[in-house]
Order: C-alpha cells, then structure tokens, then sequence
C-alpha cells in the first residue's frame, strides 16, 4: 500500500463530489444548533459517534469483498431518510466515476451507497479495509468541518485544530470497524429529521 494512495482517496480535493455535501450542518446551522467552535466540535463528535461508525464498519465490509448486494439493503435499512439515502447515493455514484479513472474496480455497479462505494474504491486502490475505515471516519468529520468554514465564517486554523484533537477518534472509530463481527446500526434522529427539512429548501449552499 502507498501511503499517498491513502492520502489521496481521503484528500477533500478527490474529485468525488463531496465538497458539495455538508453531512447535515446547514440544517443544523439554521436551526440554531450549530453557531461557533463549541456548537461545532459537538455537531462533529456526535456526528462521528453515529454515522462515522456506521461508515467505517460498511466501507470495511465492502474492501474486504463482503456481499455488496446484502451491504446496499443494510444500509438502506439504516437510513430512513431518503433525503439522506439520496445524498449517499449520489456521493456514491461521484466515487465511483472517480474511483474507475484511476484504479480497476471489482464491479460494474453504478450506482452505491457512499460508504459501500468507498470500500469497493479503497479495495481497488490497494488499501487494506483498515485503512478504508479511517477514511471513512475521517471524511466523516473533515466534510462538515470545511463546510462549517464556508457557512459560519470560522477562522479555517481553528476549525482544522478541531479536526486535530478528534483524530484519536477517527483512530477508535476505525479500529473498532475493523473488530466486529456485526454492522453497527447507531441512529442520529436529528440528522434524518434535518435532511428531510433542508431538501425542500429552493435556495441552499449544499446538496445535504
């Protein structure tokens, strides 16, 4: 494995589309519950401790070769909200456009849900499901941390000295995708409640 190969896939700057995903923080943001650096570093701790866990364990399960036809229904069934089933969907299918320019994929899939998509991608890539894991958890937090520059005006060095004190958690996250034997199912209501009202928005920043 390369460690640039890693840093690649993980870079914002991947052409995959999602510096146009806030991973909910604009309809948290508008409703007033994300306002500065405190709100912010709360939004991205929960945020890692629900939906990070359950994108790390599924972008694990699908670098290792697990059946992506049984990963697509679990993940569909662990997201109720289809604003949010829309958005990874469409995440997914920006990946993996990426992910064939550069690398030989192990399917003909168009169309996956964003971590299922990570996983194939990560695999084809050379990089262990370890290491698809941790990019996961990590774009987990790094996505709303950017958008959180652009929609709230924070200082960018402040925002990223954040993400820096939640790596050792992005670490856990990843490492515990990699020991368990189940998927997770960890909800977070108010991110699927936030989804559905920022969908109906006409005018909005990001597409989630």
């Amino acid at each position: 494995m390369s460690g640039a190969t890693l840093l690649l896939l993980a870079d914002g700057r991947f052409p995959a589309g999602g510096h146009a995903h806030s991973g909910g923080l604009e309809a948290a943001v508008t409703a007033g519950r994300v306002r500065d650096l405190e709100t912010l570093a709360a939004f991205l701790r929960g945020r890692l401790a629900t939906a990070g866990v359950v994108s790390a364990a599924f972008a694990t399960a699908a670098c290792r070769g697990d059946g992506l036809h049984t990963l697509e229904e679990e993940l569909d069934a662990r997201t109720p909200s289809p604003a949010l089933r829309k958005a990874s969907r469409a995440q997914g299918r920006a990946l993996l456009r990426a992910g064939r320019t550069l690398w030989t994929l192990s399917t003909v899939e168009r169309e996956l849900h964003h971590p299922v998509a990570l996983g194939v991608v990560a695999a084809a890539a050379g990089l262990t499901p370890a290491e698809a894991a941790l990019t996961a958890a990590y774009g987990t937090v790094t996505g709303p941390a950017g958008a959180a520059v652009r929609l709230l005006g924070l200082d960018p060095y402040a925002t990223h000295a954040l993400v820096a004190r939640l790596a050792p958690a992005c670490d856990a996250v990843a490492a515990r995708a990699t020991t368990v034997d189940d998927l997770p199912a960890c909800s977070a209501p108010l991110l699927d409640i936030g989804a559905e009202a920022h969908a109906t928005w006409e005018v909005r920043l990001f597409a989630s």
